[in-house]
């Protein structure tokens, strides 16, 4: 598969591949945002009770940040170094693909 097919976000997700990192690839694409688990699970196709309990991870170690809202909303917790990093890089690629000549 060539890389020029598919957007940064689903090349990320195809090579690393797991379901915390798509959740947490979706709340980093607007850092400043927050969602519902219902946003979350209409935008990566995973099962409610996969983001549910991948969200509960994440806030667990303090990659997400949970309002107490009705319904909860999430957020990337940008104050969290590891979650910086994580955003940094992605930004990083998206330069490189937005630098790399046409195929």
């Amino acid at each position: 598969m060539k890389a020029g097919r598919v957007s940064i976000w689903e090349e990320l997700e195809l090579g690393f591949g797991c379901s915390k990192l798509r959740v947490i690839m979706h709340l980093l694409r607007n850092p400043g945002e927050a969602y519902t688990r219902y946003a979350i699970v209409k935008a990566t196709g995973l099962r409610t009770s996969t983001v549910e309990s991948q969200l509960k991870r994440l806030v667990e170690i303090g990659w997400a940040v949970k309002h107490k809202f009705t319904p909860a909303t999430y957020q990337a917790n940008m104050e969290n170094e590891a979650v910086r990093e994580v955003y940094s890089f992605i930004q990083k690629v998206k330069r490189l693909r937005r630098s790399r000549p046409a195929e």
